[in-house]
């Protein structure tokens, strides 16, 4: 009697042991073809142990299909082998579950058939081995137990830091960030229609047009404003970074030079220069 009772003790403990293992992983991963069997799902194995694993309250899965939490962490699931051990006139296996890294986690009791038919068999194997989890109450656990909402502060962090940290925002702005919310500007980087008038000659202005868009046409580019609106049309010419050029009624040549654009044109007989901020 007394070795009955220590026997139910050590049972009880290492059921306990193995679902509160078992509660740790949320996926069990089946394999469509399990080894030492020909075909894929042969005698219908893998659909036999993927329907007992769910009727036991396990996430089960097929081997080529897992689920993108698992594809990204396999250590989310546990992996099925099954280990054939059957004879001319007995059928026999057990089922092994292990982690990502190979490591047994919880093997079955051998389940045992001396049925002829294949699939009968191993449908008795498999069942057999299963009551292995009978009086295991499945239920996953995460490693993150705390419903607390998780608080990060970074204040006073930093006293003081006298460089300046230049941050890209997106291509037409920055932020100038340093410390703390006092010293935080935003400025923008957005290039914007000046009025600054320089005279080079008494025939000849240079202004500073608005950020132009270049769209490739058939015969060169048609420059766009963020409209979007058509401002000046590009047509190519033998002289590599040299465009006939028409806008509106304006007819004129755009050329680059020194690294910038400039759209010439006459206007009541005097040249007019213009520089364009263009992005190709």
């Amino acid at each position: 009697m007394k070795k009955m009772v220590i026997l139910f003790l050590l049972m009880g403990s290492y059921l306990g042991m193995a679902q509160n293992q078992l509660n740790s992983y949320k996926y069990i991963v089946v394999p469509k073809k399990l080894a030492d069997f020909k075909k894929e799902n042969q005698y219908l194995t893998s659909t036999l142990i993927k329907y007992q694993f769910a009727q036991r309250g396990f996430t089960v899965v097929y081997d080529d299909a897992l689920p993108m939490d698992l594809n990204e962490n396999r250590c989310l699931g546990l992996f099925l082998e099954f280990r054939n051990k059957s004879s001319m006139f007995v059928s026999k296996g057990t089922l092994v579950l292990k982690d990502c890294s190979s490591k047994e986690i919880f093997v079955t009791q051998e389940g045992r058939s001396k049925i002829k038919e294949y699939k009968e068999a191993y449908a008795e194997v498999i069942r057999e081995a299963f009551i292995s989890f009978d009086a295991i109450n499945y239920a996953y656990k995460s490693e993150v137990t705390s419903k607390e909402p998780l608080t990060i502060s970074f204040k006073d962090d930093v006293k003081k830091v006298d460089k300046v940290v230049k941050i890209r925002k997106h291509e037409d702005a920055m932020i100038n960030q340093k410390a703390t919310l006092k010293e935080q500007s935003y400025k923008s980087n957005i290039p914007v229609a000046s009025n600054i008038k320089k005279a080079t000659s008494s025939n000849e202005t240079t202004l500073v047009s608005d950020l132009l868009y270049g769209q490739k046409t058939a015969n060169g580019f048609q420059l766009i404003d963020s409209t979007p609106k058509i401002v000046i049309k590009l047509f190519k010419t033998s002289v590599v970074d040299s465009y006939i050029a028409h806008a509106n009624n304006k007819n004129g040549i755009v050329y680059k030079k020194e690294g910038q654009w400039f759209f010439e044109y006459y206007k009541n007989e005097i040249l007019v220069v213009k520089l364009l901020n263009i992005k190709f």
